[in-house]
């Protein structure tokens, strides 16, 4: 079904958007469509009570002189999945693209809140099959726009609304409640069996727990950034008065004022600078230099007499919502600031992990009021990394798995620049001749692969791994962890983005048969150390020994899809530090070593069917002594391919004697690692930087010959 509606078109290309068909009790029907930020083109609302098809067709609108005409797109759109270094588009716009988009989309038109879907240019918007609705509820502006840094890749897993208040609109906190909620219903009643997201920004995240606590029935993941329910503790309380007296001639102050209080300015010119190390200042600088006198604008978003109702607005809204705290059942994912100048929102946050039953905190201490606004925060590397993201009731860490993009693969050689440079890992592998090669050659290139090692102190030897599969054969390695790893701590509190959220967007997954059969099934890369944590956190004097248990059950698993096993061997611990205090002198300190056993006791057990030191599965923290650093080297060994072999290794004897062949060849890697070290020149650090550049990539710099 088509429709064709009239409407002023500004420098309109042909773009993609969505009806926006939520027909209120008035029967009218609201539809935008939103261009990116580059182009800065809008088609102004228009209304129409002619017959609309479809509700969430995805369409292509082309301007033809002052009409817009719908063309439906459903059947161009085709199934995909993401790509390994897909490109998801953060840092390609900014805030100077909300405040210029903001100047067409404040446009007074005398319309009620509506809602519409950003869209793209290149006609490449279509989310993966079955993906969640997105609802974004903003912040003060009440524009929609605060997803502009992260629209490209949530349209990409989820169908993305955004909610758009007009600047002059008056509706009543309690009316926008019933406005989304009548949404949101919809929205369930068209799939039952997914989970909708609720976004809510300041503002919106007041909009968001309301219509969560009305809904209790309804699957929500709501994520929440710094929500306005501290509203009555705000800091600018005393001068909330001057700002709404504040005379006519001095309204152009207010935006600098607001800017400076809502969020850092130097967070959000640093957007779309080049992500490195080093800061790159000229850049930084012409993007200062440019935002700033945008800033103007927000008058235009936030007049004076605006101002004063929103402020009676946030009012109201905290006031509603806190008093229906108690009702909030849904899935919620919080997001605090540390450095909020509008809102106490770390005590906030402390307040709604304690008041709400299913409540993650996620701590951002060096950022401000727009948090999502600002550099180096990107929300889908965070729904992703808190294991928010799913399409179902339940998150499924293989089919909800959404490989890193090219950003988050970027962001993390940063995070882990001083580690790589410092370690220089170097690869080698095994050909099927034999012959051992430097790089990755030898590893198939097709999964199912099972890649099966020596565990590193402290798993030192991930990051290197993962990174290189990535970088070399673009392919991710699901690591599979301990199941400790991936369950939310009894003492929440605030909790920053961490090292282990980071490895679970890189592919880190909970041990578990089930997960092994999916993993399989799908022909992915997965890598397993049967040492566990007993090997990653041994004893003084036991380095490259395996503890590995007397079970062959992941060679049969193995053989049941026909995977390819990779052993493989990883030394360099022992050249980057000296273990001085371990499990055993930990044991011997008092009170320590109660809480040590009764925390370990309170976690999740692995091995308990086991005896020996195999079954020890303790966690605790070694001190370690660091040394200059050395280099890490892997091996990985010939493929042992199982494919035809299922029925011969479904004998327990013959899969114990393949496990057997496979601890054999792990061990002598890494004792072919340990000799050839010795002669390779640029082992140490020193020599590294004395005879290369520091600029040399680090799968560049020379090594033994194999």
């Amino acid at each position: 079904m088509f429709v064709k509606a009239t409407a002023s078109v500004v420098n309109l290309p042909p773009c993609f958007g969505i009806k926006s068909c939520y027909k209120r009790r008035s029967g009218r029907v609201s539809v935008r469509c939103v261009g990116t930020a580059a182009d800065s083109s809008v088609v102004n609302s228009v209304s129409s009570n002619g017959k609309v098809g479809s509700l969430f067709e995805v369409e292509r609108r082309e301007a033809i002189g002052s009409d817009v005409v719908v063309v439906d797109r459903k059947s161009g759109c085709k199934e995909e999945k993401l790509e390994p270094l897909w490109d998801d588009g953060y840092g390609t716009q900014s805030v100077k693209d909300y405040l210029d988009l903001a100047k067409e989309m404040i446009k007074p038109d005398g319309g009620p809140p509506r809602w519409f879907c950003p869209v793209a240019l290149d006609g490449n918007d279509c989310p993966l099959p079955d993906s969640p609705v997105l609802m974004f509820l903003p912040g003060m502006d009440g524009l929609g726009l605060g997803l502009i840094l992260h629209q490209k890749s949530l349209r990409k897993v989820f169908e993305v609304r955004c909610l758009h208040i007009p600047v002059y609109d008056r509706t009543p906190f309690i009316d926008l409640v019933s406005f989304v909620e009548e949404t949101l219903r919809l929205e369930h009643a068209l799939f039952p069996n997914r989970p909708v997201y609720l976004v809510g920004d300041s503002l919106g995240g007041c909009l968001a727990l309301a219509v969560a606590a009305r809904n209790p029935r309804i699957d929500l993941v709501v994520i929440l950034s710094n929500p306005a329910t501290s509203f009555d503790r705000t800091p600018l309380k005393p001068i909330l008065p001057v700002l709404e007296g504040m005379p006519d001639t001095l309204n152009g102050t207010i935006p600098y004022l607001l800017s400076f209080v809502m969020g850092d300015p130097i967070k959000m010119a640093s957007v779309d600078a080049e992500s490195s190390s080093i800061p790159n200042l000229e850049k930084l600088s012409d993007n200062l230099i440019s935002l700033l006198p945008r800033l103007s604008g927000l008058s235009d978003i936030i007049p004076k007499e605006t101002l004063s109702w929103k402020l009676k607005l946030l009012k109201s809204a905290a006031a509603y919502t806190n008093s229906r705290l108690h009702a909030v059942k849904a899935e919620v994912l919080l997001l605090a600031s540390g450095k909020d100048n509008m809102l106490p929102s770390r005590d906030e946050a402390e307040r709604l992990s304690r008041n709400l039953p299913n409540c993650k905190v996620c701590y951002f201490k060096d950022n401000g009021h727009t948090l999502l606004l600002e550099d180096g925060i990107n929300l889908l590397t965070i729904i992703k990394g808190t294991q928010k993201y799913r399409r179902t009731w339940k998150h499924d860490f293989v089919k909800d798995y959404l490989p890193p993009s090219m950003s988050e693969y970027r962001s993390a050689l940063q995070g882990n620049g001083w580690f790589q440079f410092a370690t220089s890992p170097v690869m080698f592998s095994t050909l099927e001749d034999g012959k051992i090669v430097r790089g990755l050659a030898g590893v198939p290139d097709d999964g199912p692969v099972l890649l099966v090692g020596y565990h590193m102190l402290l798993g030192l030897e991930l990051a290197p791994l993962v990174l290189e599969f990535l970088r070399e054969k673009n392919v991710i390695v699901r690591g599979i962890a301990h199941p400790a790893l991936f369950v939310a701590s009894s003492n929440n509190g605030l909790q920053e983005f961490s090292y282990f959220d980071l490895m679970k967007v890189f592919g880190a997954l909970p041990v578990t048969p089930s997960n092994f059969f999916k993993l399989f099934s799908s022909k992915s890369f997965a890598l397993l150390y049967p040492g566990g944590a007993r090997e990653a956190l041994h004893r003084k004097g036991e380095e490259y020994k395996l503890f590995w248990p007397d079970q062959p059950e992941f060679v049969r698993m193995a053989a049941k899809f026909g995977a390819t096993i990779v052993p493989f061997g990883a030394i360099g611990e022992d050249d980057i530090a000296e273990l001085v205090l371990d499990y055993d002198d930990v044991m011997k300190i008092p009170v320590l070593n109660d809480y040590l056993r009764r925390t370990n006791e309170q976690g999740i057990r692995l091995r308990t069917d086991m005896e020996g030191e195999v079954a020890n599965q303790d966690f605790y923290f070694p001190g370690l002594l660091p040394k200059v650093p050395g280099r890490f080297y892997y091996l990985f060994g010939k493929p042992i391919r199982t494919e035809g072999r299922e029925n011969m290794l479904k004998d327990r004897e013959n899969a114990k004697e393949l496990y057997m062949e496979i601890k054999s060849e792990v061990e002598k890697s890494m004792a072919y690692l340990i000799k050839k070290r010795e002669d390779d020149p640029y082992r140490g650090v020193v020599n590294r930087v004395i005879n290369q550049p520091i600029s040399t990539p680090v799968h560049e710099v020379p090594t033994f010959e194999p």
